[in-house]
């Protein structure tokens, strides 16, 4: 999903409570066209697991209200300098997306 600048802080504050030292890829990085290509239209997070978008949870009575990482790369070693895409992998992180208390 693409993030709104709130829901970008919003993430970003979750994923580095975590202390996952996360950070967001601006949309006019010159990646973005091949990260879209590649995984979709979304709003894409770099930290310590590799790369990573968010998808809403659409279930109960929390529609739309929370996202969970999702992770789609992994580093390939500890210097984190190269990227291994694989299978999407849902991660334990979520995140309010409607934490300025709209609903």
């Amino acid at each position: 999903m693409k993030m709104n600048s709130a829901q970008i802080q919003q993430t970003l504050h979750t994923l580095n409570a975590a202390q996952l030292n996360a950070e967001a890829i601006p949309a006019e990085h010159p990646m973005m066209s091949q990260l879209e290509r590649l995984f979709g239209d979304h709003t894409y997070f770099l930290d310590s697991r590799g790369l990573n978008i968010v998808e809403p949870v659409e279930a109960g009575h929390v529609d739309g209200r929370v996202g969970v990482v999702v992770n789609l790369a992994s580093w390939t070693d500890a210097k984190a300098e190269s990227l291994q895409p694989h299978q999407p992998e849902p991660t334990e992180t979520v995140v309010d997306l409607v934490a300025d208390g709209r609903h």
